[in-house]
């Protein structure tokens, strides 16, 4: 079965799927984008997920293209059409289609484009073994709490990390302070068993994983921390690990060429994992 795509108001083959050469997500990166996972065939933290794509929308004035009810149709469809139980939803939206000026069009008409696949969103062999982050220095712009297509320091910074041989890049601020990673939010667990990341502000994205995440540290009674800190206290930390909607918990037991902890998952990366697993499976805080 071939893949469906929805553009602009139809559903077409997802090889004949096409964007206008002046929509200015191509030519400047003007738009936004939001991808859910999809278990079981219902997608997870579906509202929380939409709230930070409204905001987005609003952060660079970019109207909504359709209300909040039909929104919700149509990525049902696209899901439907495309058959995925297990997967991803990928939603982008762009200012408009205009001819090519910095300054915004004067009467712009929001472009949505949405696809959606099948996919495993965690991964058994790295939940076991763990993975290795490098660090790089943080070149991104300053609302990086906007959920924007322009990506390319994170594309960079993501291929630094697979030719290093490492799943990911921790990127550092100008006072030596972990930001995030590429596509991650990242995490450490201190000596004293406290959950450590940093708040979130501009210079992060507020993963929806990560308040996922929160979420259930508060359930369960776990003392949580939002705070910057070091690449030195991440490498010396009890335990460290990262989030996202296709990487759920997934436990670093490397930082650049320093083994965090004893070079193993640790267990309370672990019990964090079942928890959010089971977070999910009851549907989060959409329930």
């Amino acid at each position: 079965m071939s893949r469906i795509a929805y553009v602009n108001g139809c559903y077409v083959p997802h090889r004949e799927a096409r964007v206008h050469i002046d929509d200015r997500g191509y030519q400047f990166a003007d738009g936004v984008y939001e991808v859910i996972a999809v278990e079981r065939g219902a997608l997870v933290d579906e509202g929380l997920h939409l709230n930070r794509l409204n905001r987005s929308l609003s952060e660079l004035r970019i109207a909504q293209p359709m209300a909040a009810g039909a929104l919700k149709v149509v990525m049902r469809e696209v899901i439907r059409r495309n058959r995925v139980s297990d997967g991803i939803i990928y939603i982008q939206m762009t200012r408009a289609v205009a001819p090519r000026d910095h300054a915004f069009p004067k009467h712009p008409k929001t472009q949505m484009v949405m696809t959606s696949r099948r996919t495993r969103l965690a991964n058994p062999k790295l939940d076991a073994e763990g993975v290795a982050v490098i660090t790089i220095p943080d070149l991104r712009w300053e609302r990086c709490d906007i959920k924007s297509i322009s990506l390319l320091p994170n594309i960079l910074g993501k291929q630094q990390a697979r030719e290093a041989g490492a799943y990911e890049a921790w990127q550092v601020d100008r006072d030596g302070n972990v930001t995030e990673g590429t596509s991650t939010n990242a995490w450490i667990v201190t000596a004293a068993g406290e959950v450590v990341t940093r708040q979130a502000n501009h210079a992060i994205l507020n993963g929806i994983t990560r308040l996922g995440v929160m979420h259930v540290i508060e359930q369960e009674g776990l003392s949580l921390v939002e705070r910057p800190f070091s690449v030195g206290e991440a490498k010396d930390a009890r335990e460290a690990f990262l989030t996202s909607t296709t990487a759920y918990v997934t436990p670093v037991v490397r930082i650049d060429a320093a083994a965090v902890g004893d070079g193993k998952p640790g267990a309370l990366t672990g019990k964090l994992r079942d928890y959010y697993a089971r977070y999910v499976a009851a549907g989060g805080q959409d329930s």
